[in-house]
């Protein structure tokens, strides 16, 4: 059994290794802080307002001066570093479910995102840096 296994499964750091952000630079780290400073009151209002649909969300990132990450059919990025999208769906009860929310990635520094989450059970914003296959967003288990 590898060290730090969790529940002592063999291989659990390889198989897990998708789910482990990249590490940012100090200066870089301070720059997401920052920025996420910037995304917590808004997406607190929005969720106190029971705004947490991704194109509300969107709307108002927007206006913050933010420009939409645009990505080529081959995953080349090719300007923009916001992007807003549904939460992703969950097997349950013999189907897939979505929850009512937004999730929000900006991409601060090539090592440095801002994640955040609004829908009504909560809201919340972190910066850390990007994972290996999903970018900034931390990616859903079952790979």
């Amino acid at each position: 059994m590898e060290p730090g296994a969790g529940d002592g499964a063999p291989h659990h750091d390889e198989n897990n290794a998708y789910r482990r952000p990249g590490t940012m630079s100090a200066a870089h780290a301070e720059d997401a802080e920052r920025e996420a400073d910037r995304l917590r009151p808004v997406l607190k209002r929005l969720w106190e307002e029971r705004k947490w649909h991704p194109s509300a969300v969107r709307a108002e990132l927007l206006r913050l001066g933010y420009e939409e990450e645009r990505v080529a059919q081959d995953g080349e990025r090719l300007g923009g570093s916001l992007t807003v999208r549904e939460l992703f769906s969950r097997y349950e009860d013999g189907r897939y479910v979505t929850d009512e929310g937004a999730l929000v990635a900006l991409r601060v520094h090539e090592d440095a995102c801002v994640t955040g989450v609004v829908q009504e059970a909560a809201y919340g914003v972190r910066a850390g840096g990007p994972y290996p296959e999903t970018g900034c967003f931390e990616p859903p288990y079952g790979h």
